[in-house]
């Protein structure tokens, strides 16, 4: 029997207390119906979406320079990445993960009974995606390597240059690289999408993270044709098919996409100033500012386990923040700046306090 959870994080996350300021979620602040407009006109519980709602495809497709066949739709990008395990991968295969990295990016190939190995992307070089120490973390049973970009918890963006060269270490071992791309539509500059450096390479996204519509659970793949056909063949036996309610209000998004991206880059922009002027009052902390994605992963001086902070902060101060233990990196604490101006502002006044008072 398997050892649960699988995802330490998200079991924590679903079960801890509601604060009053809420730092430790990663999603740009949830719209309502009146933000998609034409929402209420648009709802139809009628229709085909076999291999995902056509309209959807094609509207992914375009937004990311690729042929609809090259997209499956998935239930958000969670479900995106356990779509592509569940295709590629066999029990005592290996899978590379970057550390710190996102618990159920491990727990979903362990889950289908492969091996986990991690490599690292560290502090000192601000998180890079190191392809050397990618090559030198394979194994002869590597199948997949997954990276995040913009990296989760640190918010640091993989290299054009680092992500071909990672694609040609996999290519030469008969592996993928699967590159988690749910907060780039967040990046400062356009990004474009890995899977357009390859046939090695698999990205997935959704409208999640980026765009504030986590409800509609909108999440896709993108790879080549031949990897298209596995994945969706995967779902078959996952939950089949999409909602299509929730798929026909996601081409409405497309269409609004915009506008949508102009509402988080406003809210981002606005959240950042207060970040930085939080970090500059902040001399107990160590960070990489991040260039894009909604979180950052600051370590406090001198401290090797900052739980104990993590814990009293939202005790005392009624504030989250999420444990650096859920990374594999216990002595920082992940900070999410993608909700309301004013819990931010709250949350960041809150944190500063408990850093003045040295509570750990």
């Amino acid at each position: 029997m398997k050892t649960l959870p699988l995802a330490p994080y998200m079991a924590w996350a679903k079960s801890r207390p509601v604060p009053r300021f809420d730092l430790a979620g990663s999603n740009v602040l949830a719209c309502t119906i009146d933000d998609l407009e034409g929402a209420r006109e648009r709802l139809d519980l009628s229709g085909r979406n076999d291999e995902g709602y056509e309209p959807l495809l094609d509207a992914i497709a375009r937004q990311y320079g690729v042929q609809a066949e090259q997209v499956t739709t998935a239930q958000g990008t969670s479900g995106a990445n356990f779509q592509v395990c569940a295709a590629l991968l066999e029990a005592g295969d290996d899978v590379l993960v970057e550390r710190p990295g996102y618990d159920p990016l491990l727990g979903a190939p362990r889950l289908l009974g492969a091996g986990v190995v991690r490599f690292d992307r560290v502090h000192a070089a601000g998180y890079a995606l190191d392809p050397e120490r990618v090559k030198a973390s394979m194994t002869p049973r590597t199948k997949l390597i997954v990276i995040t970009s913009a990296h989760n918890p640190t918010g640091v963006m993989a290299h054009r240059t680092s992500l071909q060269a990672v694609g040609e270490i996999a290519a030469r071992s008969g592996a993928h690289v699967l590159v988690d791309e749910v907060y780039l539509d967040t990046a400062e500059l356009p990004l474009q999408t890995a899977a357009t450096l390859g046939d090695v390479f698999i990205s997935s996204n959704s409208l999640t993270k980026s765009y504030g519509l986590a409800s509609l659970r909108c999440g896709w793949t993108l790879s080549s044709p031949a990897v298209a056909e596995r994945i969706r063949r995967a779902r078959d036996v996952i939950d089949g098919t999409g909602s299509l309610v929730a798929e026909r209000l996601s081409v409405l998004a497309f269409e609004q996409l915009d506008r949508l991206r102009a509402r988080a880059r406003t809210l981002l922009d606005a959240n950042r100033a207060l970040l930085r002027g939080f970090l500059a009052e902040c001399a107990t902390l160590e960070w990489v500012e991040p260039p894009g994605g909604t979180v950052m992963f600051p370590r406090i001086k001198g401290v090797d386990d900052a739980g104990r902070f993590v814990e009293r902060l939202l005790a005392e101060r009624q504030t989250a923040v999420v444990p650096g233990r859920f990374f594999d990196a216990p002595a920082h604490f992940r900070l999410g700046f993608g909700g309301a101006a004013e819990n931010v502002r709250g949350g960041l006044e809150a944190v500063k306090a408990a850093l003045a008072a040295r509570e750990w």
